[in-house]
């Protein structure tokens, strides 16, 4: 912990979106054990911390419904592949996580009993309430939505605090930092800059709602040393988009 740091989380309830990216580790491609293992440890450091916490994970590691459809596959198929990218990620970090002792629950928003409950929202509600951890898959259960805006939506649903994004990059940027190395970092961005300036962090639905609802969102580098928990403690990190503009 930083020194001078906060020791209390400033949040109770926490939706984080964890990329799927980052459970490809250095591959890039698939699922490396040891990066989600990595994950499961930063996700048991901030849960020590008592925050009641919900999971979404995207897919992207495995397959984009985007670029399937973009390469040829009807759009609505496209996004339900995309779905069950997540439900195998989501899969992944669940073991993960039971491996180190963590009690968890996974929802689908698509029926696969054998695998996953249905997402039901008192019930999420009632598993978080119990100290479990809620692990979300397949997006809202609909084509041509993205994981942002289900995690949105599933923030909202189940009545977090804050909606935290983690990903390869270390906040919010105004063009692409991998290719344009002068770009700015961002530490913090009302909604409307976020939406007036198109940035590619998260759609521009999953914006909006955000700020329909006054949920902030901070967005962060998860290979950065106690990324999460610093994030659950309400440390400086990445770039927390909230607040309206002045006029």
């Amino acid at each position: 912990m930083t020194p001078g740091a906060p020791s209390h989380p400033r949040y109770n309830r926490v939706l984080l979106k964890l990329s799927g990216e980052v459970l490809s580790g250095g591959r890039g491609f698939g699922i490396e054990t040891a990066a989600v293992d990595g994950i499961a440890r930063q996700v048991a450091d901030g849960y020590a911390l008592g925050v009641q916490l919900a999971l979404v994970v995207g897919g992207g590691n495995i397959i984009r419904g985007s670029q399937a459809s973009r390469d040829g596959a009807e759009r609505a198929v496209a996004d339900y592949m995309g779905m069950l990218a997540t439900l195998i990620n989501a899969l992944a970090l669940q073991q993960a996580l039971e491996r180190i002792g963590l009690d968890t629950r996974l929802q689908s928003a698509i029926t696969v009993q054998s695998v996953a409950e249905m997402f039901i929202r008192r019930r999420a509600i009632r598993h978080l309430e119990k100290g479990r951890i809620v692990i979300l898959a397949a997006g809202t259960g609909n084509p041509y939505f993205s994981t942002d805006t289900a995690s949105v939506l599933r923030a909202l649903e189940l009545g977090a605090d804050a909606l935290l994004k983690a990903t390869k990059v270390d906040g919010v940027y105004d063009k692409d930092p991998m290719a344009h190395p002068e770009a700015k970092k961002y530490d913090s961005l009302t909604y409307d800059q976020a939406i007036e300036q198109q940035l590619a962090v998260m759609d521009q639905t999953a914006f909006t709602m955000c700020r329909e609802h006054s949920l902030p969102i901070v967005v962060f580098a998860l290979n950065e040393p106690s990324a999460i928990r610093r994030a659950l403690l309400g440390e400086p990190i990445g770039t927390t988009v909230g607040g309206q503009s002045n006029g």
